[in-house]
């Protein structure tokens, strides 16, 4: 499934612009020892260099901003399960060894589950290894998609700036689908002839000038295929004071929006166009990173210390994660970046790290993840199972922070109550994602 959950944020902000080197292993340092802390470990700020290891190298380098004093970093299981939803499993083992990578680094051939089962892929020896690594985060379990409230802020040399945002999101999944309803009766899609991936919608709540701002986006399946034959997104925002839909160009998608440090590429490591960039793997690693939260996220626990830059996790608990590196290339040579290297989880296909380099190859931003099980009690109650899924078995962003190192300003996003619990019929859905549902009743 397309994990699609922090999209919103691109088309959030830009609705807000129409109101007033070479292979780094993680453990390059430890000369192929295994890790001196174990499960239950506390790490404390005197003790970080026992993590150093298990860390990228661009992370330990800017760790000022992420490990204090007093901060209390948990150490969780080692490898933990996280493997998705049977349903998902079965469509892996029955689709997965018809897929292939078309020409442009398209993909080809693809019908539901993960596009290339891991195990059949070698990082070094196959020279797509890269591409079949982002398509299996692309297409990675996300259940139904996301239905969540949210939280933006924005801060600066740890100071949080009046620049935010608070409201719900929903994301749907239209095509390639996993339950049997879909898959067997029409190919994984939901509704006959689908031509989208998935719909996303947003509703502002707060601040008060911006209350009422909703918007809708599309993707489209032809964005798997070469650049020459993809549609770009659509995107359409209903704005309060103009009592008005406008439309909202997608062609801006790697310029910073509205004074803020990142990019609507950005989003969740990457939210772009697969086929518009070159893809290497760079090798596989344990990395430590957060992997599931034990803080219930704002507005439950709004006095969860994040750091003095207000843009770390070290307070939490964090696990140890197979992991594989690869290099993201743009094919466009106006793109602001000249590489981005991101660390994925080889399980359950969710980014832990990545890392943005300018185009003097000087290292611009760092973007990392928290999340939280679905199997979990701190998602009991309200990520029940559905028709053809029993048990969800989903690892969800709960937070994302994307640090500017030149600048020392960043952007945390915070979600809650989240889950990818489908609506409870297609009737609903299709009144979900309909355009027109934007000025309804307004």
């Amino acid at each position: 499934m397309v994990r699609t959950r922090t999209l919103w944020i691109s088309w959030l902000t830009a609705a807000a612009l129409v109101l007033p080197a070479g292979l780094a292993l993680a453990q390059e340092d430890a000369g192929g020892m295994g890790p001196t802390f174990q499960e239950g470990d506390v790490i404390t700020f005197d003790k970080i260099d026992s993590i150093k290891p298990f860390l990228p190298d661009a992370f330990w380098s800017n760790r000022d901003f992420f490990f204090y004093e007093g901060m209390q970093l948990e150490i969780g299981p080692f490898y933990r399960d996280y493997s998705p939803a049977s349903a998902y499993q079965g469509a892996t083992q029955k689709f997965g060894s018809q897929t292939r990578i078309g020409p442009d680094d398209s993909l080809e051939n693809y019908t539901a589950g993960q596009p290339f089962p891991w195990d059949q892929v070698d990082c070094l020896g196959d020279p797509k290894a890269g591409v079949k690594a982002i398509w299996n985060f692309d297409y990675a379990w996300d259940g139904d998609g996301a239905t969540a409230k949210f939280y933006y802020s924005y801060w600066d040399r740890g100071e949080e700036l009046p620049l935010y945002y608070e409201g719900t999101s929903k994301t749907v999944v239209l095509s390639h689908r996993v339950e049997p309803e879909f898959l067997d009766t029409n190919k994984g899609d939901m509704f006959r002839g689908e031509k989208r991936k998935f719909a996303f919608g947003v509703e502002v709540d707060a601040p008060f000038d911006a209350r009422g701002i909703m918007l809708m986006t599309y993707r489209y399946k032809s964005s798997d295929k070469p650049r020459a034959d993809s549609k770009n997104d659509d995107t359409w925002v209903y704005v309060p004071t103009l009592r008005r839909v406008r439309r909202i160009s997608s062609a801006q998608r790697t310029d910073s929006v509205s004074g803020t440090d990142f990019t609507f590429d950005d989003l969740r490591s990457f939210a772009g166009i697969i086929p518009q960039y070159d893809w290497e793997c760079l090798g596989e690693m344990d990395i430590l990173a957060p992997m599931n939260t034990k803080v219930k996220a704002y507005p439950y626990s709004r006095d969860h210390n994040f750091g003095p830059y207000g843009l770390s996790f070290a307070d939490d608990n964090w696990e140890l994660r197979k992991t594989v590196k690869i290099r993201m290339t743009p094919k466009n040579e106006d793109h602001p970046y000249h590489h981005k290297d991101l660390y994925i989880d080889t399980e359950a296909w969710n980014s832990h790290y990545s890392f943005a380099y300018d185009h003097k190859e000087e290292l611009w931003k760092i973007i990392w993840h928290n999340r939280r099980w679905s199997g979990d009690e701190l998602t009991e109650g309200y990520y029940a199972g559905w028709k053809g899924i029993e048990e969800p078995r989903d690892s969800r962003n709960i937070a994302d922070m994307i640090v500017n190192v030149q600048t020392g300003t960043g952007n945390r996003i915070e979600f809650w109550d989240m889950h990818g619990t489908p609506l409870a019929s297609k009737g609903k859905v299709r009144r979900y994602i309909d355009v027109g549902r934007l000025t309804k009743g307004r």
